[in-house]
């Protein structure tokens, strides 16, 4: 079984606790629905997400995070098939702990846009790491 993937990069409008508990609680009811997995990496400059499941529900998934108000330059980092899911336990992990990610003066700098795909792969496979060594 293959799955389809996409990894975004946005910037957040209007950030702070509210929202970004809207935005998760949001995520997680349409992903539960549609068969969607995946994790968001975010802070006040910076959402890095990555979403997983049938090719049609991550495709529409994206198109109402682009409609989205509380997301500005929505950028597809990655996406493609892959054989299994990354992140298949989670309808939406979150960690708030991105220290590990760019610094918010490469943020401002442009990073997202000049970060390849696997770069950004890599924070993603960082925080599942993390998170499977923490449940173990």
């Amino acid at each position: 079984m293959t799955v389809y993937r996409v990894i975004y990069t946005s910037r957040p409008f209007g950030y702070d606790s509210a929202m970004l508990n809207s935005i998760l609680m949001d995520a997680r009811t349409a992903n539960v629905r549609d068969d969607i997995t995946g994790a968001l990496i975010c802070r006040d400059d910076i959402y890095l997400q990555w979403l997983e499941g049938p090719e049609d529900k991550v495709r529409a998934a994206v198109d109402r995070i682009r409609r989205d108000d509380r997301h500005i330059d929505v950028t597809v980092q990655s996406e493609g098939t892959a054989p299994e899911r990354v992140f298949a336990r989670w309808s939406m992990l979150h960690d708030p702990a991105v220290s590990w990610i760019w610094p918010p003066e490469d943020v401002a700098a442009g990073a997202a846009e000049r970060a390849t795909a696997q770069e950004v792969e890599g924070f993603f496979m960082k925080l599942r790491d993390q998170h499977a060594a923490s449940t173990a």
